[in-house]
């Protein structure tokens, strides 16, 4: 394992599930100290436990913006400096254009959307505020680029947060602030689960995957943190499709396993 995080601080969000937990065990790994964040007071609590001792858990909800500012002063004050954010925090609830709620709406558009605008912000804050070249990468969607069926609020976030993305690689550049998105395809995970395990539904993905498989979560974590290391220094604004080639076929259409 390389040392490219060595002596370095970095937040991670949704950091104990899933692709989060993945990118920070990847970044303890390699050397740096992490602020693991999510909903789950369980698991947050055993993050020492879980990741070692240079990982730090921390209650919060990312879609409240006073919550995200007290991470990230949490982590400066335990830590002394940021030089990293994965905005990694997702989820959704299916709807189709003419039926979800404005409930469900809210609650995909502000978890998906507004958690990456209020970590970019953040970050951006501190790190123009330290002088330093930081980095941000935000865990967008291969449903950035493509629709799916019941999924009008996810992937109208996604794509927002794929632009996002890069407005603020444009407005931060001036302060050596690279700002990156990860495009993932399928992933097996917690949270994929409950649709993956309908009969069928994971033989319809796979057949439009080239690859033939989902991805584990640490392959999604080892291009993030390509994105965040030095390794990429000079790639900003720029979203990086981690999908084993399904962009080139499209989505399954779902409807005969969940209509």
């Amino acid at each position: 394992m390389s040392h490219r995080f060595q002596n370095r601080v970095a937040i991670v969000t949704g950091g104990v599930s899933g692709i989060g937990a993945k990118i920070t065990e990847r970044l303890a790994a390699e050397g740096a100290s992490v602020v693991a964040v999510d909903i789950n007071a369980d698991l947050v609590g055993r993050a020492g436990e879980l990741f070692g001792e240079r990982v730090v858990g921390k209650v919060a909800d990312v879609t409240d913006e006073a919550a995200f500012a007290g991470v990230i002063t949490a982590a400066v004050e335990q830590f002394g400096t940021l030089d990293a954010i994965f905005n990694v925090a997702g989820g959704s609830r299916a709807g189709t254009l003419t039926d979800i709620s404005a409930e469900d709406w809210d609650f995909t558009v502000r978890l998906n959307l507004y958690s990456a605008f209020y970590g970019t912000r953040l970050a951006a804050r501190q790190f123009i505020a330290e002088g330093k070249a930081g980095a941000i990468v935000n865990v967008a969607s291969l449903n950035s680029l493509v629709p799916m069926f019941y999924g009008v609020g996810y992937t109208a976030a996604k794509a927002a947060a794929v632009m996002l993305t890069k407005q603020a690689a444009l407005e931060l550049g001036e302060h050596g602030i690279r700002v990156n998105a990860v495009s993932p395809g399928l992933v097996s995970t917690p949270l994929t689960q409950g649709l993956t395990d309908i009969p069928g539904v994971q033989e319809a993905y796979n057949s439009r995957i080239p690859m033939g498989r989902p991805a584990r979560p640490e392959e999604i974590a080892a291009a993030a943190l390509f994105l965040a290391s030095d390794d990429a220094s000079y790639i900003s604004g720029d979203n990086l499709v981690v999908d084993a080639g399904w962009s080139t076929t499209g989505y399954p259409d779902l409807r005969p396993f969940l209509g």
